[in-house]
């Protein structure tokens, strides 16, 4: 019977000056990396969204080390002392509750004080909710826009899906469980029937993919409160050739900021026409206006 050999013991390799935005499981405790433990046993200063939830993480490996709380409430506390470490030639670790820092995380902010101030900031790669739902969502993957929380209001929220109705590009949300299922609605009502999918508790012991077109997502029992972490993916939009009052419009519309030549580049790169043809309609559309 063979077996699996022993990880190696943590490095004891100094770390350089930094700050190091360290990627924790996103459930299955053994999805941290090794790297990802060097940094945290080493590091200065460790950060964290919620100090009881990164506390198991380190207990888990006998890891002994002070927490600091970082989120949107203790940042103006919190932030300072670490861009003084920083600045001093030390080590800060950072990590969200789960998953990678800064995606949908109040860490941005620290990231982006700590550049301004020249200080090095260092990724250490690991589990990510938005790639691990992609990967097994069954849409395409080549291009995908990520865009957070919708708005908890269904008013907003319509708008908001609507801009983004004719992106050619897999959607992906995150979204709380109460509000799934208004939320794939509004969907639906937005996108129309496009295939789509809903992961839920990914690397855990209830993880659930559903993969469906969105009415009937929005019409599935299962997902009016279900419970967890939620990650919904949306097909892209399918490309629509532009009538030819649709390329009239979008011509008149750059006419008014710009000079004919740089509207039909602009109108050119939008819709995929040729310059040169749009050029005469912008001439042709001039001369019938004066």
């Amino acid at each position: 019977m063979s077996r699996h050999p022993a990880p190696p013991p943590l490095s004891d390799a100094p770390l350089a000056p930094g700050l190091y935005l360290v990627a924790t499981p996103i459930g299955n405790l053994r999805d941290i990396t090794l790297r990802a433990l060097d940094v945290l046993s080493a590091a200065d200063m460790v950060l964290a969204e919620d100090t009881r939830v990164t506390a198991k993480l380190l207990n888990a490996y006998a890891l002994s080390k002070k927490l600091e709380r970082y989120d949107e409430h203790s940042a103006d506390r919190a932030g300072p002392k670490a861009l003084k470490i920083l600045a001093e030639g030390g080590t800060v670790a950072l990590v969200s509750d789960a998953g990678t820092p800064l995606i949908s995380d109040p860490g941005y902010r620290l990231g982006k004080e700590a550049i301004a101030q020249g200080s090095a900031v260092y990724p250490i790669p690991g589990a990510s909710a938005l790639l691990a739902a992609l990967s097994v969502a069954g849409l395409p993957t080549d291009r995908f826009l990520f865009a957070g929380f919708p708005p908890p209001k269904s008013a907003a929220r319509r708008t908001f899906f609507d801009d983004l109705s004719r992106v050619r590009a897999t959607l992906v949300f995150f979204e709380g469980g109460s509000r799934v299922a208004a939320s794939l609605a509004d969907m639906a009502a937005s996108f129309g029937p496009r295939d789509a999918a809903v992961a839920r508790e990914l690397t855990k012991l209830y993880e659930t993919v559903i993969r469906a077109p969105l009415d009937q997502l929005a019409a599935n029992p299962a997902l009016d409160h279900p419970k967890g972490e939620i990650v919904i993916l949306v097909a892209p939009a399918e490309e629509v050739a532009a009538t030819a009052a649709d390329v009239d419009q979008a011509l008149m519309d750059a006419l008014q900021r710009l000079r004919p030549a740089e509207a039909a580049a602009e109108v050119s790169k939008a819709l995929g026409l040729p310059r040169r043809d749009l050029y005469n309609r912008v001439m042709a559309l001039r001369g019938k206006s004066e």
